[in-house]
């Protein structure tokens, strides 16, 4: 059979395979394999290494496909805190959609600490992170800090609510999601509820 319809059905079949490829790949992240190699990622997609190398031309166009998923894993867990809201809900709803959008990413972020360094691909998939915490500060907490990125007041909050701080409360300090969430919150409510000390 020859034709659009065929070609269809082949784009079809080929988008299919770079989803289960990177699906593959994120779900060893989140198993803890930090880095997965490429017989195991498409061992667990259920193709051949050579299909593999055929979808993802090296190492480095699959790091960048996963990261576009996880930022878009984390988009969809996202739901913006309205801004007419007292400052008390604000900063509770905040800190809670927060820390679960943390521990969706944790097995990323974890895996990026170890081949970012090497990787222009997850360093640009963070920044895109990182942009996008700014972005959510702004819209949530823009009446207590303006709109200016190098305040002290931002510029702590972004520490606190970053993933680089998540895991230290989590993976190094050992404190369950509540308690981390717990810190988190009252570093905010020190920062925002104090707004002439910043």
């Amino acid at each position: 059979m020859t034709g659009p319809q065929h070609s269809d059905g082949r784009v079809a079949r080929g988008v299919r395979t770079r989803e289960a490829i990177v699906d593959a790949h994120s779900a060893l992240l989140r198993e803890g394999d930090l880095r997965p190699t490429g017989k195991s990622v498409a061992s667990r997609a259920g193709v051949s290494l050579r299909t593999l190398w055929l979808n993802f031309k090296d190492i480095e166009s699959l790091l960048e496909a996963t990261g576009r998923y996880w930022l878009e894993h984390d988009a969809a867990s996202w739901t913006p805190v309205p801004a007419t809201l007292p400052l008390a809900d604000r900063i509770d709803r905040f800190c809670v959609q927060r820390a679960a959008r943390m521990e969706g990413l944790a097995p990323a972020a974890r895996s990026g600490l170890t081949s970012e360094p090497f990787s222009p691909a997850l360093r640009a998939a963070r920044l895109q992170h990182l942009e996008r915490l700014h972005a959510d500060l702004v819209a949530t907490f823009g009446a207590e800090l303006g709109t200016a990125r190098d305040s002290v007041a931002h510029r702590l909050l972004f520490a606190l609510a970053n993933s680089m701080t998540w895991q230290l409360l989590r993976d190094d300090e050992g404190l369950s999601v509540e308690q981390a969430t717990e810190v988190v919150r009252l570093g905010f409510r020190l920062v925002l509820e104090r707004p002439g000390v910043w």
